[in-house]
């Protein structure tokens, strides 16, 4: 596994939910699984519950980040990071939304300090961190926030992909409702989403010609207006405007037929007019090696394709494979060149 002399700074995510039991699967599997150096952001005693409650038997060490890529081959290194946390796998605790927040925060920080080469996230639970003073619609926007505090001089523009072996795509509106996206999607937004995703697929993925392929918003992508007006109105004129530009675009495109195996053997990346429009393929055709990208940012950042899962926190049954695919894509994607 290529990955830089940086190691990856790893994010506790919510600690009822099964964000411990990856960080510390990832570690004991970190040989066989072909993995980076990283270390966590975390309360170490919360591990160390966790790994027990796991019937792992594996040692955990608290560092400093300059520390950890040493410390990775004999111990799980950990940064310690906000107030002691009870393990208590399924149970919210609202004390523990300030140490998830600061714990972002700090990765984030981590790598724009020179500290680390790329951050990649466990799974949060957004409605715990309300209260906490966490007002923005998911990981993307709030990473977005945090670049432009990090990197002034660099405006981000974030920008979700979920990326697996079969199948790339990017949904061009995020988390609002769906009544909204009529009303939301422009023309202007379209180009601006794809131009984002097509540098960042050129220069991090080494795709020098990306093919991107736009889904209709309607059904049959509008019939020509006879199924709605907002293909022809705005998709089709935003598609026009990017193979002006020069990329290979096309679109819209009847979603229903886009996402077969054949199909896909003719785009890069898929573009989506809402989240589920192409998060649905997507997962359903990746579920368990599939991992978040955000597109964007002065920095990397992956993430697993699952949510908390505070059912199975715990006990054993979490699967580490998203995981541990956003581990390696971080590795890959913060040496540029070496996809």
């Amino acid at each position: 596994m290529l990955s830089s002399k940086k190691p990856l700074a790893v994010t506790c995510g919510e600690p009822a939910g099964i964000g411990p039991d990856l960080t510390l699967l990832a570690w004991a599997q970190r040989k066989p699984l072909d993995l980076p150096p990283f270390y966590v952001r975390s309360d170490p005693g919360l591990l160390s519950r966790r790994a027990q409650r796991l019937g792992l038997d594996m040692p955990i060490h608290t560092c400093h980040p300059e520390d950890a890529r040493g410390i990775f081959k004999s111990a799980l290194p950990v940064v310690l990071t906000g107030q002691p946390m009870d393990d208590r796998p399924g149970e919210e605790q609202a004390q523990t939304a300030k140490t998830v927040i600061s714990s972002i925060e700090l990765a984030v920080e981590d790598v724009a300090e020179g500290r680390a080469s790329a951050v990649v996230t466990n799974p949060i639970n957004k409605a715990a961190l309300y209260e906490a003073g966490f007002n923005h619609p998911g990981h993307t926007e709030f990473l977005g926030a945090l670049a432009s505090r990090y990197w002034p001089e660099r405006p981000a523009s974030p920008v979700m992909m979920i990326a697996g072996p079969s199948l790339m795509v990017v949904p061009v509106t995020i988390h609002i409702p769906l009544k909204d996206v009529p009303s939301r999607l422009t023309a202007d937004l379209i180009i601006e989403t794809a131009r984002i995703a097509a540098e960042d697929l050129k220069t991090r993925f080494g795709i020098a010609e990306p093919r991107l392929a736009f889904c209709g918003l309607n059904p049959h992508a509008g019939e020509d207006g006879k199924i709605g007006q907002e293909d022809r109105s705005i998709i089709a004129p935003a598609v026009a405007r990017l193979r002006a530009e020069g990329l290979d675009a096309r679109g819209p495109m009847p979603a229903d037929t886009m996402f077969h195996a054949e199909a896909r053997k003719t785009y890069d990346c898929a573009f989506g007019m809402y989240h589920d429009q192409v998060l649905v393929p997507a997962k359903t055709i990746g579920f368990d090696d599939s991992v978040n990208v955000t597109l964007g940012l002065p920095f990397v950042r992956t993430s697993p394709d699952h949510g908390t899962a505070y059912g199975i926190a715990g006990t054993g049954e979490a699967r580490v494979d998203s995981f541990a695919a956003a581990l390696r894509m971080a590795g890959v994607l913060s040496n540029p060149g070496s996809v």
